[in-house]
């Protein structure tokens, strides 16, 4: 239980750009990668010759959600991904300034609450299926919004 002390500091941290997606849905994180580790001295130096604006360097990580928790601040997700055959885990804070957006592309149907079983399974064994209640509600709060925004 978190005092109320607490709440009222952390509020002003806590993003309200977030999508709902539970564990099991696909989703996809775009991250911004710090510059110390895309932009070495001499190529920031020739940007500023060339007189190039500097980007924001991104990254994606897609994949299963496995897990959710926490609360407030200390809210957490894991996505596990499968490429070239081998599993790969990251675990990223649910309010941190280092994602600029999670898209959800896929609501999955699961029973579980952590799906750490899927770590055992072969990538077409741990395919799974699809929330299609949920992906539907989805499609028709999207059209709303499209259609009350014209």
């Amino acid at each position: 239980m978190r005092s109320q002390e607490l709440m009222l500091v952390e509020q002003k941290y806590l993003r309200t750009d977030i999508p709902e997606f539970r564990v099991g849905d696909t989703v996809r994180v775009t991250v911004r990668l710090s510059k110390e580790e895309v932009v070495t001295s001499e190529e920031k130096q020739q940007q500023k010759k060339e007189g190039r604006k500097e980007r924001e360097p991104l990254t994606f990580f897609e994949g299963v959600v496995i897990r959710k928790r926490g609360e407030g601040t200390n809210a957490t997700f894991t996505i596990r991904k499968i490429a070239h055959g081998v599993g790969t885990e990251r675990t990223f804070f649910l309010h941190s300034p280092n994602i600029a957006k999670i898209e959800v592309l896929r609501r999955g149907k699961v029973r579980r609450a952590r799906l750490y079983y899927l770590r055992g399974l072969s990538i077409k064994e741990a395919r799974i299926r699809e929330d299609r209640k949920r992906a539907m509600q989805d499609r028709i709060s999207a059209k709303n919004a499209s259609t009350s925004g014209i």
